[in-house]
């Protein structure tokens, strides 16, 4: 039933940033564009997932999946630098971290995660 699920930040007519049903709350994918290397948009990214958490009412210590995808693989020990020191060690999600080309060639990085509502 449509009436059960919630949908956030629908201004984008291909999709809504964030979609919560049966308390669980799944975010659209994230990059941070406005910087030009993996650690400073991985940094945005991953401030951008916080704020989409925030506006469904939940965290990232309530992280269930973590979807990355870098423009190339040889920048995880970057982008895990960075992500290492973001994720909650008691309440790490399950992950996958891929290489692929991004939507624009100026992305390096995008991140979509999935949580539990408290």
């Amino acid at each position: 039933m449509a009436n059960d699920i919630q949908r956030l930040n629908t201004d984008d007519p291909r999709m809504s940033q964030v979609v919560i049903h049966n308390g669980i709350v799944y975010c659209s994918g994230q990059v941070g564009p406005n910087f030009n290397t993996v650690r400073e948009q991985t940094i945005e990214t991953l401030e951008r997932c916080e704020k989409l958490l925030e506006l469904a009412g939940t965290d990232k210590s309530r992280l269930l999946t973590s979807m990355c995808w870098l423009r190339d693989i040889k920048d995880a020990p970057e982008f895990n630098a960075v992500y290492n020191e973001w994720i909650d060690a008691e309440n790490k999600p399950t992950r996958a971290c891929v290489q692929a080309e991004l939507a624009r060639p100026d992305l390096l990085v995008e991140v979509q995660v999935t949580a539990a509502l408290p």
